[in-house]
């Protein structure tokens, strides 16, 4: 194998590899609601209750260095929506949780159903516009159930 040849192998496999992460890091971001469903329970994880309409659950660490600006956009949904709640959970100290809930990654977010059925479920920072979109799919559908 000549230099050419070492250089176009290594430049392909380069491209492969960021092909291959910039579509891992999209796919994470997407809703994905082909969950098994449980109900959550508000005291476990040392809340008094859920929203009303829905709750915006956040997995956090502390040296998680996306989680603040997931934590500013999730409050500020919240704020705008009548009966949503926003509870952050900090796994940094609580790793039972994270096994029970199969967090690998933090930021991740449930939005959860009046009732503490997880509906949807965002691995990585997602987008005001999809969560937005998820909380008014969840809504259309309670109100027309």
């Amino acid at each position: 194998m000549n230099l050419i040849d070492a250089l176009v192998a290594i430049a392909a496999l380069l491209a492969l590899t960021v092909a291959v992460g910039v579509y891992l890091r999209w796919r994470q971001s997407q809703p994905h609601r082909h969950i098994a469903h449980e109900i959550v329970e508000p005291h476990r994880l040392g809340a008094d209750k859920l929203g009303e309409v829905a709750t915006l659950l956040q997995f956090s660490t502390e040296l998680c260095a996306r989680c603040p600006g997931v934590h500013r956009t999730l409050s500020a949904i919240a704020d705008d929506h009548e009966g949503v709640r926003h509870l952050d959970v900090d796994l940094t100290h609580r790793p039972d949780i994270a096994r029970h809930f199969h967090v690998l990654q933090t930021p991740t977010t449930l939005l959860l159903d009046r009732n503490g059925v997880v509906q949807t479920r965002f691995g990585g920072v997602p987008s005001r516009e999809v969560l937005e979109l998820e909380l008014t799919r969840l809504t259309t559908e309670t109100a027309n159930a």
